[in-house]
Order: structure tokens, then C-alpha cells, then sequence
């Protein structure tokens, strides 16, 4: 598991990436405007697990969290509205949850459903 280590004293506590992917997909699906998580590029890896990389991509790099979301929108709402209330309750959450710094949430709109 390539998660972020932090050692106080003897003690120690790691968190997984796949913590921050949750944290970050039921936020994101909590949005107003959100449809659903979309597919994240991902080539041969999306085809063969769907699941390990639904809506969201993270990494962690120098103690910083980087998010990229992949979403499909709602019609007849503000993308531009939508994607920052996103990137600052993604940010938000990551933070308060798991008290890590998050260094980029970058929005990807795959798609607007005018059928929601």
C-alpha cells in the first residue's frame, strides 16, 4: 500500500490512497449539479477495473494531495459554479477529515446530462 506515513513518538498511522478516493467520490457526489462520477482516463487499467479508478484520481506527493475528478453535470446548472463548490468541498474534507494538505483538486466535466 503506497499511502502517507506520519510517526509521532513510537506511534505511527498510515492512510490509504483509497481512504482519500472515497472521501473524495461521496463529496463530490454530494454536490448540487453532480449526475455522476464519471469513468477517470486510465486506458487498459479502466477496461479491466472499473471500480479502482470511478471518478477520481489521487496522488500524494511531498505530504500534499493531489485530486482529479471526473464528473458528468447536470444540465441547466453553472459549470464554472459547480466545479469550484466541488474542488472546495473535496479540499475541505480531505483536510478535515484527514488532516493532510491538499495541493490541487482539478475538475475534469466529462459530460453534461441533459436527460437528469
Amino acid at each position: 500500500m503506497n499511502g502517507l506515513t506520519t510517526e509521532k513518538d513510537i506511534s505511527k498511522t498510515t492512510i490509504s490512497p483509497e481512504v482519500l478516493h472515497k472521501i473524495t467520490r461521496l463529496t463530490t457526489l454530494s454536490v448540487q449539479g453532480v449526475c455522476r462520477l464519471a469513468p477517470a482516463a486510465g486506458g487498459l487499467k479502466q477496461i479491466f477495473n472499473r471500480e479502482d479508478n470511478q471518478g477520481a484520481k489521487v496522488l500524494i506527493k511531498d505530504d500534499k494531495v493531489y485530486v482529479d475528478v471526473y464528473v458528468v453535470l447536470i444540465s441547466d446548472m453553472n459549470v464554472r459554479d459547480i466545479s469550484r463548490e466541488i474542488q472546495e468541498r473535496v479540499s475541505r474534507a480531505i483536510t478535515e477529515i484527514v488532516g493532510l494538505s491538499v495541493g490541487a483538486v482539478n475538475i475534469h466535466i466529462m459530460d453534461i446530462d441533459f436527460n437528469a
